[in-house]
């Protein structure tokens, strides 16, 4: 595992600050990290933030900045200062947005994670044809994630399908942050590139954020506890 608190995000997709307290008092923030997406940040705003991490828990702030390098640096600071532990921007925004960033998080003794996102794992073959690209998901991953390794970031956000690969390619020391972590008796949802816990670490990722497998549950913390033993050999 990569810690203590192990490989585990949650993502806290609610719409209100109170959803999400009260399902994170049912989890135990030393074996699990949270992620606060648009969806809640955007309705609850900084205040959710401290709120979570005055209940201890690390924060994947994930608002995937995309834009000039000046704005999406000026985000990154706001974001180092509510003491998020992780934080993403978009890698197709450029290597000069990505050095950007790094260079502003820099500044900080304790920086967050700095992650690029490649390809969002909802897309298929054919969402990227229409948006311009006749690369294949794991040919745009490629060259996404490797021009954000030269950048600096410190991982990227990728499909657990493409983990393997990547991690090949980009060494032992580069973060892979895989969404669309789905147990064999789940409904995948919007997402279409996605693997099991114990397959997606396996193949080489370094977090998993996890949703509706966690967050759905009736029970969440024996869904957080029953993945967790299902990985514990990694």
């Amino acid at each position: 595992m990569v810690d203590a608190k192990g490989p585990l995000i949650v993502a806290l997709d609610f719409d209100s600050a109170r959803e999400a307290l009260d399902l994170v008092s049912l989890l135990d923030p030393e074996t699990c990290r949270v992620k606060v997406g648009k969806q809640l940040f955007t309705r609850e705003g900084p205040a959710v933030l401290k709120a979570l991490g005055d209940r201890g828990f690390d924060i994947f702030l994930d608002l995937k900045f995309h834009d000039i390098p000046n704005t999406v640096a000026k985000a990154c600071r706001a974001a180092a200062e509510q003491g998020v532990w992780m934080v993403n921007v978009h890698a197709s925004g450029g290597s000069r947005m990505m050095m950007a960033a790094r260079e502003v998080l820099a500044e900080y003794p304790a920086p967050p994670k700095l992650i690029a996102v490649t390809v969002l794992t909802s897309m298929a073959p054919e969402d990227l044809f229409e948006t311009g690209s006749h690369q294949s998901p794991m040919e745009r991953v490629m060259l996404l994630a490797e021009l954000a390794k030269r950048a600096g970031m410190d991982g990227v956000v990728c499909s657990a399908q493409e983990a393997k690969l990547l991690r090949e390619q980009l060494g032992a020391d580069f973060d892979l942050v895989t969404p669309g972590i789905r147990l064999p008796e789940d409904n995948m949802g919007d997402q279409r590139r996605v693997l099991s816990p114990r397959d997606a670490l396996a193949a080489g990722a370094t977090y998993l954020v996890v949703g509706r497998p966690i967050t759905g549950a009736a029970d969440p913390a024996g869904a957080l506890q029953n993945i967790r033993s299902s990985i514990e050999a990694f």
